[in-house]
Formats: structure tokens, sequence, C-alpha cells
């Protein structure tokens, strides 16, 4: 009876635990979603469920404010970043995973030691490089800075899921004539793709998260980020367009989420086994 007791006791600790959590995450999304729907300016008249809904704020998004502009140069940033990111990281990981080279060890441990220091510590060093290969007010420029900062710590995520693939079949592979590129390309591709799409995502949702370097980087109105041109409507002198700002933030939702329901199946397998063995 006594053991029955126990478990039932473990188990309503862990309800608790999981409907705080779950609390802690949705409180703030419904708070932004109500906001989004409350008449005028203030939050302080804002209320989680509105009494008079409107969709006044989303229809002012796109009739009296560049949130268009803006959407479309940080999907285009995110995108292109994803993209780069997916390809370097993989074939860095992969390099690192298979073969055994000269200042391997220092590599890694080098990447272990840049995942610790955050971007905006070099935002100076960043501007003045950008400025002097005339990237600076570019979505190019931005993107490299980007590509370069997932480098080192997805590429020991990734590192850890290539070591669980079996070495067997490179060497299978070798014996039927398949050449390095092939063998990644046709054998360890197809079953890195747990791994790849946690990259992906993660390398997608860093630019939609960022607002130091694309603040520094980009000058130009036309090019600015969402992160950027949201901020500039509550930052400004006359800038008191709260639930404006949370329109804008509601909508910044649909491609992440987008992406996370079209990628979640590789994700659990993805995490764990990268995780297991560096």
């Amino acid at each position: 009876m006594s053991i029955k007791r126990g478990k039932i006791i473990r188990l309503t600790l862990s309800y608790l635990v999981i409907l705080a959590a779950i609390t802690i995450v949705i409180y703030p999304i419904l708070w932004v979603i109500g906001s989004s729907l409350n008449p005028g300016d203030s939050l302080t008249s804002s209320t989680i469920i509105p009494e008079h809904a409107t969709l006044q704020h989303y229809k002012e998004l796109f009739t009296k404010t560049q949130y268009l502009t803006w959407y479309w140069n940080t999907l285009k940033i995110c995108i292109s970043t994803m993209v780069l990111a997916v390809i370097f990281i993989g074939l860095t990981a992969y390099a690192f995973s298979r073969y055994r080279f000269f200042g391997r060890k220092n590599g890694l441990l080098l990447f272990l030691v840049l995942q610790m220091i955050p971007q905006f510590v070099a935002i100076l060093a960043i501007y003045i490089l950008a400025n002097l290969v005339g990237l600076l007010d570019t979505h190019f420029g931005l993107v490299l800075v980007y590509v370069g900062g997932l480098i080192p710590m997805n590429t020991w995520l990734a590192k850890g899921y290539f070591d669980t693939i079996p070495r067997e079949l490179d060497e299978s592979a070798r014996i039927d004539g398949a050449g390095h590129f092939r063998i990644f390309w046709q054998i360890i591709l197809p079953l890195a793709k747990p791994i790849l799409a946690v990259v992906a995502l993660f390398s997608f949702i860093s630019p939609f998260a960022d607002f130091i370097l694309a603040s520094i980087l980009l000058q130009s109105d036309e090019k600015k980020t969402l992160a950027v041109g949201l901020f500039n409507m509550v930052s400004d002198e006359f800038g008191n367009s709260f639930t404006l700002f949370a329109a804008g933030s509601v909508l910044i939702a649909i491609p992440i989420g987008l992406l996370f329901l079209s990628l979640q199946r590789f994700f659990v397998s993805g995490l764990t086994a990268g995780g297991t063995k560096g």
C-alpha cells in the first residue's frame, strides 16, 4: 500500500511540475496575443481577454509601417543562414568525426572555447571587419556573421551524432569504389537527417531572435530586420505603439512554428543521439 501511495505522490508532483512549466510558457504568449487584440496603444489598459477585440493593429502593420519589408528581409536572412549553416556544419562535423588529421583535437577544443563566448562581445571587431571588406549594411555580411557564430556549438552537436553512425558503412562503400564526398552525400547524409533538422531549426531561429548584431550592421531603413523595426516602434521619442508591437510579435511565430511542425519528427533522436557521444 505504501509503495502505491508513493507512486501516486510522485505522479502528482510530476504533473504539478509539468503544469507549472506549461503555465510559465503559455501565460506570456496569451498576454501578447491578448494585447495585440486590445484597442488603443497602451498596455496598461490591456487585458489577456479583450472586451472589445479588434484586428486594427494587424491592419496598421501592413498599411502604416514597413512590416512587410522587415518580414521579407528577416526571412531572407534566416533562410540563407539556415542553408549555409547546415552545409558548413554538416561538412565540418563529418570531417571531425571521420578523419584524423593534424590539429584535430586543438580544433575541437577551439570550438569548445568559442561557443562559450557570445558574439556581441566581439561586436566592435565584427563592425570594423565588415566595414573593411565592404559588407557593412548588407544582408550577406550579417548572414556570414550568423553562420560563423553557429558553427562552433552545432559542430560539436552534429559530430556527436555522426560518431554514432557505424564506420562499417563507410568501409563498405569505400570497398565498392565510392569516394569521400559520395559516402557523405549518399550514405551519411540520409542517416544524419535528425541532427541536421535540429541544426536547421536552431539556425533559422537565431536571426529572428537577434537584435544587437542586426542593429549594428544594418543601417538603412529598407534593410532592417523585424527585431530592429519592431524595437523602433517603442523606442523612438514618440514611440508608444505597444499593442502594435505585440501584433507584430505574434506574426513572427508563424514561420518558426511551421518549420518546427515540419521537422519535429526528427528532433528527439537528433538531440539525444547528438548528446550521448562526442
